[in-house]
């Protein structure tokens, strides 16, 4: 007769690292279609504008923020609860205070260093500075502002 193995739960290890690798793919694609939206917008602004490149920038990534929030609490952890209008505002608000601050910061930080100090071009900053802050805005994302205690 066969042992019966452990059900898996989502509190398993493997279905832990199955279900992070699954996120981690989703949020990536929510990122490659937001880097697409933060370029466009700091093309517009820049060149349409005429703003300096770190104001176009930190509103650039704004407007990313907003687009990648709306898809990730959709698809990257629609899973993690449905909630009300209110709730999900509140939620917003948290995502703009951590991953979105994450996001101006580093990418205003970075994009000063590589377009004053290196002299690139700076679409080319930008599309440098996006992925270096992508691993801390998942992390964040996953723990304080989509984190399981919401539901």
């Amino acid at each position: 007769m066969k042992a019966a193995l452990p059900k898996r739960t989502a509190k398993t290890p493997t279905w832990d690292r199955r279900c992070s690798a699954a996120r981690w793919m989703k949020f990536n694609v929510v990122g490659g279609i937001g880097i697409g939206v933060q370029l466009a917008v700091l093309l517009y602004l820049k060149s349409g504008f005429h703003l300096s490149y770190l104001l176009a920038t930190a509103l650039a990534v704004e407007a990313t923020v907003v687009h990648n929030f709306l898809w990730h609490e959709r698809f990257t952890w629609a899973d993690r609860g449905h909630m009300t209008w209110r709730q999900s505002m509140l939620r917003l608000l948290r995502f703009n205070f951590t991953s979105g601050a994450v996001s101006i910061l580093g990418n205003v930080a970075l994009m000063k260093l590589l377009v004053d100090a290196a002299h690139l071009n700076y679409l080319m900053a930008n599309a440098i500075t996006i992925p270096a802050c992508s691993v801390v805005n998942f992390v964040v994302s996953d723990r304080l502002v989509f984190g399981e205690s919401d539901q």
